[in-house]
């Protein structure tokens, strides 16, 4: 288990090996998630990261109007309103 000190003013150093498990170099920003009282450090992410997460090879781009459609179609089978 590692440990760090917390300063007066709130801060700490990240032990090198939790800045190379997360990949973490100068300048990258973390996040903190608090769940059932325990805290997740994690690198943070910026949204461009995300491009092209769910692109398949080969698969056409899917319009805007056959995303509506398939809504539509899944609302109506659903019982849900056209």
């Amino acid at each position: 288990m590692r440990e760090s000190t917390v300063t007066s003013k709130g801060q700490t150093t990240l032990p090198r090996d939790v800045r190379a498990a997360l990949g973490l170099n100068p300048g990258d920003r973390v996040r903190y998630v608090i769940l059932d009282g325990e805290v997740r450090l994690l690198k943070a992410r910026p949204v461009s990261d995300l491009a092209g997460l769910l692109r398949r090879p080969g698969a056409k781009p899917v319009t805007l109007e056959a995303m509506d459609e398939a809504i539509a179609a899944g609302a109506v089978d659903e019982g849900g309103p056209a």
